[in-house]
């Protein structure tokens, strides 16, 4: 059974960074892509980051490019998701989530929840102005 750990939420003040971590267990993803949602109060869930486990390849919502990076430690199993610039509007519950399907030529592919089989249960993260 495959599990998703979120962990690295809390409160920080506008401009400051976190690290969220997301260790995976019970499967080693070799293909597909792991990604990050976000939900905050009172909103749908929002695509945040995606990482394809072959090559690399990143996707970034414009909200987040240029302040936010993912990044992956394979040995472990573990995506990593730093934030940096952190801003009020960032507050929302961040979810950790893992696709075993693969497919190119659509850009969009990862930033879609259809594609995710498996979802950890959420790291709260507060950004007070």
């Amino acid at each position: 059974q495959v599990q998703l750990v979120e962990s690295g939420g809390g409160l920080v003040q506008a401009g400051d960074s976190l690290r969220l971590s997301c260790a995976a267990s019970g499967r080693t993803f070799s293909s597909g892509a792991m990604g990050w949602f976000r939900q905050a109060p009172g909103k749908v869930r929002e695509f945040v980051t995606a990482m394809r486990w072959s090559g690399s390849r990143t996707y970034y919502a414009n909200s987040v490019k240029g302040r936010f990076t993912i990044s992956s430690d394979h040995a472990k199993n573990t995506v990593y998701l730093h934030m940096n610039g952190l801003k009020p509007e960032d507050t929302a519950d961040y979810y950790c989530a893992a696709s075993a399907n693969t497919k190119y030529g659509d850009p969009y592919y990862y930033t879609r929840e259809g594609p995710y089989e498996y979802w950890g249960q959420g790291t709260q993260v507060t950004v007070s102005s």
